[in-house]
């Protein structure tokens, strides 16, 4: 058990870190003894635990983030810390040093019998940061919240603390893929010849001829363009099929039983706001919800989700209740998650949504790059909403190959998603990637590496989610709750809310061995143990004082 000394105003921060990193704690009390306690900020700590591990900064939350942050570095992590440090120059910084200067900014000592490990930043500052202000763009590729669990969790073992965690893994799988698709753009026909189909002729021509020539796209793709360009008079005047509005049944081919969730915008011309007023006018979409009704339809009854693509429900709950209702009406369910159109977001949207009746969110990732906005991949609940959660986007097909984002060959997207599915992978969580409905047709085209990913997330082993079962999945995980035997201290139990009729993987109960005593009688050399998570458990710890 981890006895936690924090700030009150830190507590829902710390509530939510133990949601991520799902192991036994509470706030400190005094009458309890605690294999670890954390202490952070100015909080101090005067008796007995086997580690102790104390985070501080001069600094206090950001309120905003410019320019690259601090890195914490070792051999085994580069932290960006965003929130400043404070620095131990008589110290050799074994744990962090400041990547830039070299000065000390974690190391570690020893007491009697006591561990102790002193850094030199607020961890909770950090996670309130990650999760409301979010990652820039220079540090998406990190994710940092996951590396903040990970040398926490490397502390507790290496002091010689048994841990148990119910990792961000479903049993039988090594991470959860979440395949969603915006549909913005569901027939070509209804944008006449506006800005959006003069731009798909360009890019459809002339585009596409330098996308050849650099390997974007096969001469054959550009052939299919220029046949497509050929055909559009005809499509405009009903002579010829519309290439775009296929969609549906182009992603249930190409993901054939991997169900997916489709977020579609509820009302046609309708730009909405922004945060300065009123939004750009061409962000109003050319088509509403009841214009896709049979495609809604036929995707419901393959066993697709439909989510909301929001106008104005992320600053405006009264106009969101609309828009989240004109998709339950369309597609029969109350639940309803949403992403917004264009990512539209600020600090107050996870509130606004939820009083607008939202499920879930699933915007907060990044127009213009991949990676770990939120610092991490796990669903979370953002800070001030009861119920709602956010499943953060990771991968968008516009950012990694729009020349004005990444604009990156098929070959350079493939190094890079797979770095992100190793990532995943190591750290759990759920890969949520976006691929808008026209994007496996002309002129985009990329469907060989949207399939390309789809086979090696099968080849990986991932479960492959709706945004909501994904979403319900980390639920019923938020949901266990670890009671400590203060009579027995080397006892635990793990309750587990049941559900018979849940067809959702079942949860995975992970047991660290301490390092001390990997390979002896009491522990085989493995670093830890996995067991399905289905029914609430009573363990008995082994630790290297107990054992």
């Amino acid at each position: 058990m981890i006895g936690v000394i924090a700030d009150p105003s830190q507590n829902s921060v710390v509530c939510e870190f133990f949601e991520l990193f799902k192991t036994p704690w509470e706030f400190h009390r005094s009458e309890r003894k605690y294999d670890v306690v954390l202490c952070c900020g100015n909080a101090t700590y005067t008796g007995f635990a086997k580690l102790v591990v104390s985070y501080a900064s001069a600094q206090s939350a950001a309120e905003d983030i410019k320019g690259p942050a601090r890195i914490a570095a070792s051999k085994q992590y580069q932290i960006p810390i965003y929130c400043g440090t404070t620095s131990f120059p008589e110290n050799d910084g074994q744990l962090l040093v400041d990547q830039s200067s070299g000065e000390c900014l974690a190391y570690s000592y020893s007491s009697g019998d006591m561990i102790g490990a002193q850094i030199g930043y607020d961890l909770f500052n950090e996670i309130r940061t990650l999760l409301t202000i979010g990652q820039p763009v220079i540090h998406a590729a990190t994710p940092t919240l996951e590396l903040h669990i990970a040398l926490l969790r490397d502390l507790i073992v290496e002091s010689g603390v048994a841990l148990v965690e119910i990792p961000p893994v479903p049993d039988a799988h090594p991470f959860i893929a979440c395949l969603t698709h915006d549909v913005d753009h569901p027939s070509i026909r209804k944008h006449k010849w506006d800005h959006t189909v003069l731009g798909f002729v360009y890019r459809a021509t002339v585009g596409s001829l330098h996308q050849a020539i650099r390997g974007g796209i096969s001469w054959r793709g550009f052939l299919k363009n220029a046949v497509a360009t050929l055909k559009l008079p005809f499509v405009q005047i009903g002579l010829a099929s519309d290439f775009w509005s296929d969609f549906d049944d182009r992603y249930l081919d190409v993901e054939n039983v991997r169900h997916s969730t489709f977020f579609v915008i509820p009302f046609s011309n309708r730009p909405g706001k922004n945060s300065q007023g009123a939004a750009p006018a061409f962000r109003g979409a050319k088509y509403g919800a009841a214009d896709v009704a049979s495609s809604i339809r036929k995707l419901k009854d393959s066993g697709c989700e439909i989510g909301l693509h929001g106008i104005d429900a992320w600053i405006d709950s009264d106009l969101g209740r609309v828009e989240f209702e004109e998709i339950r009406k369309l597609c029969g369910d109350s639940q309803i998650g949403v992403r917004m159109h264009w990512l539209y977001f600020d600090r107050n949207s996870p509130k606004t949504l939820e009083r607008a009746g939202a499920n879930y969110d699933s915007t907060v990732g990044y127009n213009e790059t991949v990676g770990y906005r939120a610092g991490t991949a796990q669903a979370y609940k953002p800070f001030e909403v009861e119920q709602l959660i956010e499943l953060p986007l990771q991968i968008m097909d516009t950012a990694l190959f729009y020349p004005s984002h990444l604009g990156l060959t098929p070959a350079q997207a493939k190094v890079l998603v797979d770095r992100l599915q190793a990532e995943v992978g190591q750290f759990g969580g759920c890969l949520t990637i976006n691929w808008h409905d026209r994007s496996t047709a002309p002129e985009r085209l990329w469907v060989t590496t949207y399939r390309d990913l789809l086979e090696s997330l099968t080849n990986r082993g991932a479960w492959f989610a709706t945004a909501s079962q994904a979403v319900a999945w980390f639920r019923t995980r938020r949901a266990v709750v670890f009671e400590g035997n203060s009579s027995d201290p080397t006892t635990l139990r793990v309750n587990v809310a049941s559900d018979e009729q849940s067809q959702l993987p079942a949860l995975r109960l992970r047991i660290h061995n301490p390092r001390e005593l990997r390979g002896t009688e009491c522990q085989n050399a493995r670093e830890y143990v996995d067991q399905p998570l289905t029914t609430s458990v009573d363990l008995r710890i082994c630790s290297v004082a107990n054992c």
